[in-house]
């Protein structure tokens, strides 16, 4: 069979977004998707988890709570699309990150949503815990996407970079000379801190549509004090998270900016400027040959971030992988398909070149239906 379903929810924490995929034909192609709702209470308990404030045993009640929940999206695809579980050879798990230390001593990075309970529920065999295999290997287990990106977007037309903007942002660099290698790396913020921001000062979850930092101008005192952060100018191999950008961040990094004499709208909009900055000098850094860059996750929503990237880079062409054939809000849920296909053939889907491990390894524990 070659139907494989594809799980991921990533550091907005709004939803579990599944996909149903056939990849029986290239690119894969969706056959039907399904975003999850995570309920506000849950959320509210993961927010809790991720910022440090909660004891050992909450961490394992959301694990269970969260596996019931990843479950249930599966039984929601399935009847949407009217397939029954029989035919799906395998889930593809990423669950939800609550903590990511790659640079700890030792390195760790810790997905929740308990694979038992999925494979339990749905019957069907699920693939899961794909990060920590690469992290011992000495790697920084991401971005793990740009196996995939390579996959799908590579071409000998001409050298691309895939931009991922979810809660952190990511890229991937496709030179076109086939053969030649393949390397991303986590540039820094995509939407967290701007969903945080939102999220404190108008009682969103998002900005949609980046409405409120089209309503404000970009600060150049706050936009050079957060640029000056270091990780911005490490060289990859490198990852993040939430961990480390965050309000907390922000404060500290605002200082003599003063995020107290400034509009919401404006640190909004500086926000979305630093989004944008740090891709743009990341593609152009490390990647210089570029001459067109692919946009998914839910920051391609965003006109005031996808405007300040193609004003940045420097006459590349910037566009949604959509463009490309690719839907860019559901490239990540199809991935962790891909990636649970490529675990169960054998087949490694993990870069070296892009998280620093001493070796490719084949990612994934298989937990069998």
């Amino acid at each position: 069979m070659s139907l494989y379903i594809g799980l991921m929810s990533g550091t907005s924490m709004d939803a579990v977004d599944a996909a149903l995929v056939s990849h029986a034909e290239h690119p894969p192609r969706i056959i039907a998707r399904h975003s999850h709702p995570i309920p506000d209470s849950l959320r509210r308990d993961l927010s809790t988890v991720v910022g440090g404030d909660y004891d050992a045993s909450a961490v394992w009640r959301l694990d269970a709570q969260l596996g019931v929940l990843f479950a249930e999206a599966v039984e929601a695809l399935l009847e949407s699309a009217g397939t029954a579980a029989s035919e799906v050879t395998a889930i593809g798990s990423h669950g939800q990150t609550v903590y990511h230390g790659p640079d700890d001593v030792p390195p760790v990075s810790v997905q929740i949503a308990d694979p038992n309970t999925i494979v339990e529920r749905t019957g069907i065999t699920t693939v899961a815990d794909f990060r920590r295999r690469d992290i011992a290997a000495g790697g920084q287990g991401a971005p793990l996407a740009p196996a995939f990106h390579q996959a799908i977007f590579q071409t000998s037309d001409r050298a691309r970079a895939v931009v991922n903007i979810g809660g952190i942002a990511n890229v991937t660099v496709l030179p076109k000379a086939r053969g030649s290698t393949v390397t991303g790396f986590d540039t820094g913020p995509g939407n967290t801190l701007m969903d945080s921001w939102c999220a404190k000062h108008r009682d969103q979850p998002m900005d949609k549509d980046g409405r409120l930092a089209a309503a404000g101008s970009v600060n150049d005192s706050l936009l050079n004090a957060l640029l000056s952060e270091p990780y911005f100018s490490r060289p990859p191999p490198k990852s993040t998270g939430r961990e480390y950008f965050n309000l907390t961040w922000l404060d500290r990094k605002a200082g003599g900016a003063g995020l107290g004499n400034l509009s919401a709208a404006d640190v909004q909009c500086t926000l979305a400027e630093l989004t944008a900055a740090t891709i743009a000098d990341a593609v152009i850094d490390h990647a210089p040959d570029t001459e067109e860059v692919l946009v998914c996750g839910g920051g391609v929503h965003n006109p005031v971030v996808m405007e300040a990237l193609a004003r940045r880079m420097e006459g590349r062409t910037v566009s949604s992988t959509a463009d490309a054939g690719a839907d860019p809000e559901w490239i990540e849920a199809v991935a962790f398909s891909w990636m649970a296909k490529q675990t169960l053939e054998g087949r490694a889907s993990s870069l070296p070149s892009v998280t620093g491990a001493r070796r490719s390894v084949i990612l994934g524990a298989v937990y069998q239906a």
